[in-house]
């Protein structure tokens, strides 16, 4: 199974992932991802992760994959990726109501 995120088996002590979205700097400022890609693209992550998962899980029921703690793992990660995907939505919604409520 692959780590599309690199949550398992990081050794770089805390340092970003090396296809994390960097801060805009210079002259490429004006070239950075909107925030509809980068929500679309980690949306895609998440569901890859949950595809993944499904996967581990149906190779272990079938008996290609005899490894019940990889399975856990991969379960484990695509559940947390979906509940933080969903407190960001939650948080998105919050915002706009919160702006729909301002008085102009």
């Amino acid at each position: 199974m692959t780590d599309p995120l690199g949550l398992v088996n990081n050794t770089a002590g805390g340092a970003l992932h090396p296809t994390a979205p960097k801060p805009p700097s210079g002259p490429n400022a004006a070239a950075s991802p909107s925030f509809r890609d980068v929500l679309i693209k980690n949306i895609e992550q998440v569901n890859k992760l949950q595809q993944d998962a499904e996967v581990a899980i149906e190779d272990l029921v079938t008996g290609r994959r005899d490894d019940t703690a990889s399975v856990m793992i991969a379960k484990q990660k695509a559940d947390l990726a979906f509940q933080m995907l969903m407190q960001v939505r939650n948080k998105l919604t919050d915002a706009l109501e919160e702006v729909k409520q301002m008085r102009v």
